[in-house]
């Protein structure tokens, strides 16, 4: 059932073996009572995030970035570099930590990852490739088939 699986993925915890051997028609609720739940609970986060995005075109990047690693966790700042949008997610991208970076952008879908990679600065896109290559190898695997700017010269390729 592929709402099921939808559903599923968005959490890193392991499925229950149970959910896999309920019938059909139980699934269907198990998945109506998940959306439910996730609806109500994320009530009005887009409007936060919409704002967050908002107020944020208008301060400094210096004075933005130290406050996001402080005080934002990745998930809601990926959820503000959505409603954002790449490029000034990008100008956000180039400056924040590497490892602040590499968390957010866990909880950002894998093209818009490519479209922000693709048009940050060449060093700070290559310094995150090379740490998810060595961190999280798997995630950078899936953003990569969306690449379309980014070349890998032929001497970092025979390198490898």
């Amino acid at each position: 059932m592929s709402e099921l699986n939808e559903l599923l993925a968005l959490s890193p915890l392991p499925v229950p073996e149970v959910l896999h051997q309920l019938p059909p028609h139980q699934k269907l609720e198990v998945v109506s009572w998940a959306k439910n739940l996730v609806s109500h609970n994320t009530d009005g986060l887009d409007d936060l995030y919409n704002a967050i995005s908002m107020i944020v075109k208008f301060i400094p990047n210096f004075m933005v970035i130290p406050l996001m690693v402080e005080h934002i966790r990745p998930r809601i700042a990926a959820g503000v570099c959505i409603k954002m949008g790449v490029d000034q997610a990008t100008g956000y991208a180039n400056d924040l930590p590497l490892e602040y970076f590499s968390e957010v952008s866990h909880h950002l879908d894998v093209v818009m990852m490519a479209r922000i990679l693709e048009k940050m600065k060449k060093y700070q896109a290559e310094k995150f490739i090379q740490y998810e290559l060595l961190n999280h190898q798997a995630r950078m695997l899936e953003i990569a088939p969306h690449l379309e700017k980014i070349k890998i010269s032929e001497s970092e390729k025979s390198a490898s």
